[in-house]
C-alpha cells in the first residue's frame, strides 16, 4: 500500500489528476474522522478535510518520501485542527440541523447478534466516551485519538505531531488517566 501511495504522489507531482483523486479517495474518510474527533463538529471536520487536500495538492513538490504518505497527510490535518482549536471561533452553519447528535459511523454499526437494548447501551457508552475524549485538553485528546482511534504507532504519532516518542508516551499515559477520571465521574 505504501508503495502504491508513493507512486500516486509521484504521478500527481507529474500532473496526473486521476492519481491525486485516488489519493484523496484513500484518505478522505480517515482525515474526516480524525478532524471530527478532534473538533467534535461535523462541518468543521468537513472544512478541515477539504483544506487538508488543498494543502496536500499545493505542497506535492515538498513531499520528500522520508515519511509515510499517511504520516504526511495526518500531520497536515492535525496541524489544521490545532489551528482551528486555537482560534476557537464559534461557527454557525445554516444547513446544520438542530436535532443532529453528531453520531459517528461507529455508533451506526448494526450487529445481528445484539439486542436493541444492548445496542442502545453500547451507543450510550460510546457517546459518553466520545464526550469524555472531547473534554480532554487538546494535547492529550490529539494523542488519544491518533493512538486508539486511528491506530497509529507511537513513532507515527511522533512524526505527525513533531514531538519525541517519550513525550508521546507521557501524553498518552496522562491522557488515559484524565479519561479514566472523567469516565469514573460519569459511570
Amino acid at each position: 500500500m505504501e508503495y502504491l501511495e508513493k507512486q500516486l504522489i509521484q504521478s500527481a507531482k507529474d500532473g496526473d489528476q486521476v492519481a491525486f483523486k485516488e489519493l484523496v479517495e484513500i484518505y478522505k474518510d480517515k482525515v474526516f474522522q480524525l478532524a471530527y474527533r478532534m473538533l467534535n463538529n461535523r462541518h468543521d471536520a468537513e472544512d478541515i478535510g477539504q483544506e487538508t487536500f488543498l494543502r496536500v495538492y499545493a505542497n506535492l513538490s515538498r513531499y520528500d518520501g522520508e515519511h509515510k504518505v499517511s504520516t504526511w497527510i495526518y500531520r497536515i490535518a492535525t496541524n489544521l485542527c490545532i489551528d482551528r482549536l486555537r482560534k476557537k471561533k464559534p461557527s454557525v452553519h445554516l444547513d446544520a440541523s438542530q436535532g443532529e447528535e453528531g453520531l459517528d459511523w461507529y455508533s451506526r454499526l448494526v450487529s445481528n447478534e445484539r439486542t436493541p437494548e444492548q445496542q442502545t447501551l453500547t451507543t450510550e457508552l460510546q457517546g459518553m466516551v466520545q464526550e469524555a475524549i472531547s473534554q480532554l485538553p487538546d494535547k492529550y485528546r490529539m494523542v488519544i485519538i491518533l493512538r486508539y482511534i486511528d491506530d497509529l504507532s507511537l513513532q507515527e504519532i511522533s512524526d505527525v505531531l513533531n514531538l519525541p516518542v517519550s513525550t508521546i508516551k507521557t501524553r498518552i499515559h496522562r491522557g488515559r488517566e484524565a479519561l479514566r477520571k472523567k469516565l469514573r465521574v460519569v459511570l
